[in-house]
């Protein structure tokens, strides 16, 4: 099972993401499953990691997306905060060490905060986003299972911010 730590928007702000990247050239990504993750697992024992993120101190903050741009290197359009809030970088680190501490081996890279919109995306104009917020009140534990020409994404256990 492929697993990764996430924060899921509520369903009317990923419906207007989806509406504002549909008509952008590349496959847009539906609704349910844009996310933030926070670490990527890979192939992993859920319940291991269900245990270190029960040790994640974290408060609740709201999460404003105010920014799309295209990455080249991966051909993705995101959207994401021109500025992250200093609890989503807090709640970020802590999960990094307790995982850490589990015996995770996680990616070396920064945490970039973004929300994948579209995929094999050339370089394009993007149109202004509509406002998109919302309150980060828990993060996730999810599975990523292949289908077609995606993923289909399972919530498998959620823990609230404080």
């Amino acid at each position: 099972m492929r697993l990764f730590f996430a924060l899921w928007p509520p369903e009317e702000t990923a419906l207007a993401l989806e509406r504002w990247a549909a008509p952008l050239k590349g496959r847009c990504v539906p609704s349910g499953n844009i996310h933030m993750t926070l670490a990527f697992l890979g192939e992993a024992d859920a319940a291991q990691a269900c245990a270190a993120a029960r040790r994640v101190q974290g408060a609740a903050f709201r999460l404003t997306i105010d920014e799309a741009r295209h990455w080249e290197h991966n051909d993705i359009v995101w959207a994401g905060p021109r500025s992250v809030p200093a609890a989503l970088q807090q709640l970020v680190e802590s999960l990094q060490l307790e995982l850490f501490k589990a015996g995770f081996i996680l990616e070396r890279r920064p945490f970039a905060a973004h929300l994948t919109l579209v995929r094999k995306a050339p370089p394009q104009p993007l149109p202004p986003l509509p406002p998109a917020q919302w309150p980060a009140e828990e993060f996730c534990l999810a599975s990523s299972t292949p289908a077609g020409r995606g993923a289909v994404y399972r919530r498998v256990e959620g823990f609230p911010l404080a």
